[in-house]
């Protein structure tokens, strides 16, 4: 029986585009190759779409971020700072889904960067 559908499909991408957001803020952190760099959110098993599981991933997410900046050396801590807030926003921004958009401007009292599009074709 085969149980894939079009959603998880999509998360693997959500997942794969996650880690691609959090090795672009490592390119101005350290010298090291930040594309050798990479970390998993793994989320299917949350409803991403409902506001708990949204605010779920975003935990996991910023749990994620603070893992990997805080494997570079940064000059100040404000820098370490922007790495965390920027991969947070990529992430959010790649997930692209309005439950966790609305968990990120909660917390920080401003709006990610919006990449809302219909993801019907």
């Amino acid at each position: 029986m085969n149980t894939s559908t079009p959603s998880t499909g999509l998360r693997g991408v959500i997942a794969s585009a996650m880690l691609a957001a959090l090795a672009l803020c490592f390119s101005a952190a350290s010298a090291a190759d930040p594309s050798s760099a990479s970390v998993t959110v793994k989320y299917s098993d949350l409803n991403i779409a409902s506001p708990s599981g949204a605010a779920v991933l975003y935990e996991r997410i910023r749990a994620a971020a603070q893992n990997a900046c805080g494997y570079f050396w940064f000059k100040t801590d404000e820098d370490e700072a922007r790495c965390v807030h920027n991969t947070i926003a990529n992430a959010v921004n790649k997930v692209n889904q309005p439950a966790l958009s609305a968990v990120y401007d909660a917390k920080h009292k401003t709006s990610a960067p919006s990449l809302l599009v219909s993801q019907s074709r």
